[in-house]
């Protein structure tokens, strides 16, 4: 019960003022002057007050308030250490019920370290999850918060807390703990293809340790390098970059005896690798309509160097024009087809044939550059399959198809073979769809037979149009028509000539987007998202092993034509083995090299800062020859808020004073027959001594 006095005036306070002050100046003066009957005349006013006042007693009763009391437990990847996570089940349990012994305290258990987002997994952020619970709490009701952690808070502030309570942490793990890990210093985000990229890193020890020890270089996945690097100090490395696009570079070292865990002895770093300017060469055989498609096509690629040479009149023709004018720039075809021709990544014949402007055994080498390794498109018209026909050379070895004297001028559709649904050059051509295509018509194709490789596209008759072939290392592509203009002139609306054109050239270059079999993974979020691009009808499903060794299975299901994609939802952050038939891709999930896994060791270093600040402790879960329980938990004492709050097996909650008015009992000192008696009492006894 609290009991407490309130006026409750009948009039305002301000009317009351003005009735008694001068009602109190007389009677005042009336004592002053020791005139009879002053001091019952001061009662009577006395009780003119009160009743005009109204003192009421309130009895407030009141329900005492609980102190909010936060347990934050973390389950981050890092607690999966060693036995860190049955200490930490075993330690909830224990708090959960020694608190359970005192209703003074409202518990709320708060975890962190599950969150769904990959970028909320890459750090322990405890006092973000801390300060949620504690949003709706006043200041005055929090009791204080108990964190289960190995000590790696990411976001532990350097002085004291956002709350004035006492901050205990319980440390997992063990005190003499070991571990090694590796990381990069610099690594740049891009790099050329094919040059070497200098990068930095460093080798860690827990303990201090020195002496030199083995990493293994690998890239995409294969092993380069063993390095040998000493502890402790940046040591430099060079890696050639060897493909477009997305590179993992992944360093590694051995697991010691004793160590901690392995989940750090690697270190990734993502390049994007940037082809230089790819070198093409091309050679028109005369002056045609669709001369100027190739290049145009190739002069606006910024990332091409293009070489173009027309010939503009055979040797044979002879007019009596001195040799000196017949070019301005004599054709260099020992220079190009000899000494660089290795230079080159494609070379482009464009209805070209032979007409002894290249010598008969410099066909040989471009077969041979073919062979090694080269690129070659042949962008055939009539003279292909004329007496002149470059097929009847030492090229021929090269060609995926040789002619059969037929030249088909008819009206066609270009049309994708079944093959060319499922090819990544041909596959989801704009406009490829419908029936007939929407695109222009084309009007000539050459015969060919025995054709070799790949046919994706038809022509007239059903008859080869877009031929793709390996020879040895290298690619060959042949156009059986050279009605291409068309599309680029808007004949008919045209057709999608820039992203065929661009699509043959970049896959005779390897371009790795357009391997028709190729399986690659991405992490996206915390998804794993798999990608397999095949020819064949079911590549089935993707083998999938997770940065902790655990088997995995991705179903894989056809989502256009040639193309299978799967996904799974994964539970860790790291680097994952996909493979599926003879191919084999590496992902990342999550960011690179998160906080998490940087260092893994139990610490109370941190969080001691916040803990003495709010007058708290930290200590260890696991002592030395404890038996029974894994763990040692220090006893839960209810302190004042100025007491103390730890102790040597203790650790002190702060109670509140707060509560909650629950009701009001009101008690008049003045009200009913009890004032008016009173008053009748104070004014007859003043009327009675004035009557005298």
């Amino acid at each position: 019960m609290n009991w407490s006095v309130s006026f409750e005036p009948l009039f305002s306070w301000p009317l009351v003022v003005a009735g008694l002050v001068p009602l109190a100046l007389l009677a005042l003066v009336g004592l002053w002057l020791r005139q009879r009957g002053a001091w019952f005349r001061l009662a009577a006013l006395a009780a003119l007050a009160l009743a005009l006042i109204n003192p009421v007693f309130l009895d407030e009763q009141r329900e005492p308030l609980k102190s909010v009391v936060a347990v934050v437990v973390d389950h981050s990847q890092s607690q999966d250490i060693g036995d860190r996570a049955k200490q930490t089940d075993e330690a909830l349990a224990g708090l959960k019920q020694r608190l359970a012994r005192f209703p003074q305290f409202d518990v709320r258990v708060v975890e962190a370290g599950k969150a769904e987002a990959a970028e909320d997994r890459t750090e322990t952020r405890l006092f973000s999850a801390l300060n949620g619970a504690f949003r709706d709490v006043p200041p005055s009701r929090i009791g204080g918060a108990v964190m289960i952690t190995d000590g790696q808070v990411h976001d532990a502030p350097a002085g004291t807390p956002e709350f004035a309570a006492p901050l205990h942490a319980l440390i997992t793990g063990h005190q003499q703990e070991k571990d090694r890990r590796i990381r990069f210093e610099k690594a740049p985000r891009f790099g050329l293809v094919g040059k070497p990229l200098d990068i930095t890193y460093r080798v860690i020890a827990s303990d201090g340790e020195s002496g030199p020890v083995e990493v293994r270089v690998s890239v995409n996945g294969e092993q380069v390098a063993v390095e040998r690097a000493f502890i402790g100090q940046e040591m430099p490395l060079q890696v050639t970059v060897p493909n477009a696009g997305r590179n993992i570079i992944e360093l590694a070292i051995p697991k010691e005896q004793g160590e901690l865990t392995e989940a750090n002895n690697r270190a990734i770093a993502l390049v994007d690798g940037i082809r230089e300017n790819l070198r093409v060469l091309l050679v028109s055989g005369e002056p045609h309509a669709g001369e100027r498609t190739w290049r145009n096509l190739l002069k606006s690629d910024a990332s091409v160097d293009l070489v173009h040479f027309t010939i503009l009149r055979p040797p044979e023709k002879q007019d009596g024009t001195p040799i000196n004018e017949l070019s301005l720039i004599a054709f260099p075809t020992r220079e190009l087809f000899v000494e660089k021709i290795d230079q080159f990544d494609l070379i482009i014949f464009d209805r070209y044939q032979h007409r002894d402007v290249l010598p008969i055994l410099y066909y040989d080498y471009i077969a041979e550059y073919v062979e090694k390794g080269g690129a070659l498109l042949i962008a055939a018209g009539p003279e292909y399959a004329g007496q002149q026909t470059i097929a009847r050379t030492p090229l021929m070895s090269a060609l995926p198809a040789l002619p059969d004297g037929n030249v088909i001028d008819k009206a066609f559709y270009p049309r994708l073979t079944d093959l060319g649904k499922r090819h990544p050059v041909t596959r989801g051509l704009d406009g490829s769809a419908s029936e007939p295509p929407h695109w222009s018509r084309w009007f000539r194709t050459i015969g060919v037979e025995n054709p070799e490789g790949e046919v994706v596209m038809k022509g007239a008759d059903d008859r080869p149009l877009l031929l793709l072939d390996r020879k040895g290392e290298g690619r060959v592509g042949m156009l059986l028509s050279d009605q291409g203009w068309l599309w680029a002139r808007g004949y008919e609306g045209g057709g999608p000539h820039v992203q065929l054109y661009r699509r043959i050239a970049h896959w005779l270059m390897k371009e790795p987007e357009l391997e028709e079999e190729r399986l690659t993974a991405d992490g996206r979020g915390m998804v794993l998202e798999v990608r397999r691009q095949t020819m064949s009808d079911d590549p089935g499903a993707a083998q999938v092993i997770t940065p902790s060794g655990k088997a995995l299975t991705v179903k894989l299901a056809q989502s256009e034509p040639g193309v299978f994609t799967g996904s799974v939802e994964v539970p860790e952050i790291g680097l994952y083995q996909v493979a599926n038939g003879d191919l084999t891709a590496l992902a990342h999930v999550g960011p690179v090299n998160a906080p998490e896994f940087a260092d893994v060791v139990s610490t109370g270093n941190r969080l001691r800062p916040a803990a003495n600040a709010t007058g708290g402790s930290v200590r260890r879960l696991a002592r030395e020859g404890l038996t029974g329980s894994s763990v040692a938990l220090p006893a839960i004492v209810p302190v004042r808020a100025a007491a103390q709050a730890s102790g040597d097996d203790w650790i002190g909650l702060r109670t509140t004073d707060d509560s909650v008015l629950k009701a009001v009992s009101r008690v008049p000192l003045f009200g009913g027959f009890l004032g008016l008696g009173l008053l009748l009492l104070a004014l007859g006894s003043m009327w009675y001594r004035e009557g005298r």
